[in-house]
């Protein structure tokens, strides 16, 4: 699983980000079953990582669309898929800083 190095989620988006350090993430996301390895990548993009490692699949999350997913064209052209997984409202870290900062708990709606 490629991941935005701390320096390029901050030129995404902006200062305050990201929340957890890139270590963490990478921790978190290499504990999960369907993850092999996790390379932290600095650019803004990781087309680079991809046609380094010319994935069979690419995955992404479901609010990208297809035609905006950045290595797309280069998976397909080897024969590859592009997948998207949904995603879950309101459990994103933009999401939890708004409620944070609007004084909300967890429970709250």
């Amino acid at each position: 699983m490629g991941l935005n190095a701390d320096a390029s989620v901050r030129r995404l988006k902006g200062p305050e980000r990201p929340l957890v350090p890139e270590e963490e993430r990478a921790e978190l996301v290499a504990a999960l079953a369907c993850v092999d390895l996790v390379v932290v990548f600095a650019e803004d993009t990781p087309e680079r990582l991809i046609r380094e490692v010319a994935p069979d699949v690419l995955v992404k999350g479901g609010d990208w669309a297809l035609d905006r997913i950045v290595g797309r064209e280069f998976v397909e052209s080897r024969g590859g898929r592009v997948l998207t997984v949904p995603v879950r409202e309101g459990f994103g870290t933009t999401r939890i800083v708004e409620r944070i900062r609007a004084g909300l708990s967890a429970l709250d709606p």
